[in-house]
């Protein structure tokens, strides 16, 4: 197994370890679930609240270690491959840390999910910025549109661009931890102007090609 698949894989079962031990210190019924403004609006069961985020894990790992292996551009993948097993290693972290979070909130340590989440959200964002700068053209990571699979002229610059997007857009989300009651609009009107914006400049960048070949 390469390093970052190791270290994934040491997560997931630290996850299942923290789950047992923590098992008969929390109450029957956990909060599970926060709303926009903070506050808990739904609770699950002991086992729904120590064991949805490890199995959910295991499931995560499985995909992640497949990916490089069923796609059929799996060459290209290899190219930036430290990059993608980094953004594994720190998107695992980052759910661990809130995992941990939230056994903290149910032991009665409370701190609020609108300065974790946006933090968490905006840092993952950022490196998918440095992630998007080295990836090469494949099926399953990346900007996935018809025009930037079609062309690797159209792929690495939409991904050029994307990447220094992604990462403005993490600093934005970060930001949003000075406006809890905003958080949401910190999160969602940025990621969803990129995302339109990068569909259109991958066609257009698609019809400039098909204008002018040589280019």
């Amino acid at each position: 197994m390469r390093k970052g698949e190791k270290i994934a894989l040491a997560i997931v079962i630290v996850s299942f370890v923290i789950g047992i031990c923590c098992y008969s210190q929390m109450p029957e019924k956990m909060a599970t679930h926060w709303n926009s403004k903070g506050n808990v609006d739904d609770y699950g069961t002991r086992f729904e609240g120590l064991f949805f985020l490890p199995f959910l894990l295991v499931g995560l790992f499985l995909v992640f270690m497949a990916i490089p292996k069923v796609d059929p551009l799996k060459y290209n993948i290899e190219q930036f491959r430290k990059y993608y097993d980094n953004f594994i290693v720190l998107f695992f972290i980052l759910l661990l840390f809130c995992y941990l979070w939230s056994i903290l909130w149910n032991f009665g340590i409370e701190t609020s999910p609108n300065i974790i989440i946006p933090t968490g959200i905006g840092l993952l964002f950022f490196y998918v910025g440095i992630l998007l700068e080295n990836a090469k053209r494949n099926w399953f990571i990346g900007i996935r549109t018809p025009w930037t699979l079609s062309s690797e002229n159209v792929w690495n610059k939409t991904h050029e661009i994307g990447g220094k997007l992604f990462k403005i857009v993490g600093l934005i989300i970060i930001l949003g931890v000075f406006f809890q009651e905003y958080v949401l609009f910190f999160i969602l009107a940025p990621s969803l102007l990129i995302a339109g914006y990068l569909v259109v400049y991958s066609y257009y960048e698609y019809q400039k090609k098909l204008s002018n070949p040589q280019k």
